[in-house]
């Protein structure tokens, strides 16, 4: 799964703005559509995630710097998550060290930006 200088992503999925799952690895944590709707609404909202932090598949991350409507990111522990919005979806990248938050951010949103170019 999207492999960079020898890392891969933990988990990945593709979420459609609707919350159907588009795409997703076999080790994607099982989410509620709460979860999702707190995130849509942090891009809408930037900053609405910050003092709850974020939630998915229930593990909490802090919400960390992004780029307000566009990119959220959150750590936990020695790992994080990387979430892109494009014009349809959320891709969501969930990662664990050896891969470090500037690899995943590369993965993510570089098939982000492609996908929002495709008009997705």
């Amino acid at each position: 799964m999207c492999e960079i200088e020898g890392n891969h992503l933990t988990a990945a999925a593709i979420i459609g703005l609707d919350g159907s799952v588009w795409a997703k690895s076999s080790t994607f944590p099982q989410f509620k559509p709460a979860e999702i709707d707190a995130i849509l609404n942090d891009f809408n909202e930037p900053g609405s995630l910050a003092p709850t932090g974020l939630h998915l598949g229930g593990s909490k991350y802090m919400v960390i710097q992004g780029e307000a409507g566009v990119v959220i990111r959150g750590k936990k522990g020695p790992g994080g998550i990387t979430i892109k919005k494009t014009n349809q979806a959320l891709l969501i990248g969930i990662y664990d060290e050896p891969m470090t938050p500037g690899q995943c951010n590369l993965v993510v949103e570089r098939l982000g930006d492609y996908l929002y170019d495709q008009g997705y």
